[in-house]
Formats: C-alpha cells, structure tokens, sequence
C-alpha cells in the first residue's frame, strides 16, 4: 500500500512493488485504492480483482494490511490463494 494524502488526512494506493522498493516509491502498477476517512456517500475501497488476479498468479506476495482489504471487497481471490498455499 502506497501512503498518499495530506496531513492527517491519509489515503491509500494497492499497489504492485518490487519488494526492493521504498513503500512509497517505484511500483509497477496501481490496481486499487482504499480512503479510510471515507464519508457515507463516498466509497471507501476500490480494487481492479482482474488484475489482482493476474499478479497473485504471477507470483506476488500480499501484505497484511492489502489482504485484509482484499478479502472485504473479493473474497474468492484470497480463498484460491490460500488453497494454493
């Protein structure tokens, strides 16, 4: 997850990142995004699962905080990941 946002006021990227990379730097592609400070007619998480999809197969590796928000908003894709496991 890439930290973006203001003072206080902090909002997320789900991101693909070389493992190498700074949290905030360099990534190879965005696929999602998630505002904690969300208001009710606002949405609070976005996420492209296709695309999720693709890079769990390629062999990318979830954090905890992404897997959290991952299986809120498509389950099924953290279900096939752990039966792989």
């Amino acid at each position: 997850m890439r930290q973006q946002g203001r003072n206080n006021r902090p909002f997320y990227r789900l991101v693909v990142a070389d493992c190498r990379s700074p949290r905030d730097g360099k990534y190879v592609e965005a696929i999602g995004w998630y505002n904690p400070f969300a208001s009710q007619t606002e949405q609070e998480f976005s996420l492209d699962a296709e695309r999720a999809q693709h890079w769990l197969n390629q062999g990318a590796v979830l954090t905890e905080s992404a897997q959290s928000l991952i299986e809120k908003s498509a389950p099924s894709l953290v279900r096939t990941l752990t039966e792989k496991s």
